[in-house]
């Protein structure tokens, strides 16, 4: 399982750990990945996903995950959140025909 977020796409980074003395060793920085069970109004089901604590208070902020969804771009989404955001689409348009 790739240490990535499902929604923002925050990845592995790389750096150097600088000591005193400035002698630098590489080292990695992992993102602050949380499990968490994500509620859709939409659909009316819950979605466990793997996001990062930052992509969390973002779907907070903007008002639950149909919302993070229908503004996220595809390219940032993993392939599930993908899925779920064709089918809220999908929903919302059968909602307003």
């Amino acid at each position: 399982m790739a240490r990535r977020c499902e929604l923002s796409g925050k990845d592995v980074m790389t750096g150097n750990n600088v000591s005193h003395a400035n002698n630098r060793s590489r080292r990695r920085f992992l993102p602050n990945l949380c499990v968490v069970s994500l509620m859709s109004d939409a659909l009316g089901s819950t979605f466990q996903m793997r996001i990062s604590a930052h992509a969390l208070r973002s779907v907070e902020h903007r008002g639950g995950l149909d919302a993070y969804l229908m503004k996220a771009s595809d390219d940032t989404l993993s392939q599930k959140a993908r899925q779920i955001k064709a089918s809220i689409k999908k929903q919302q348009a059968a909602a307003a025909a």
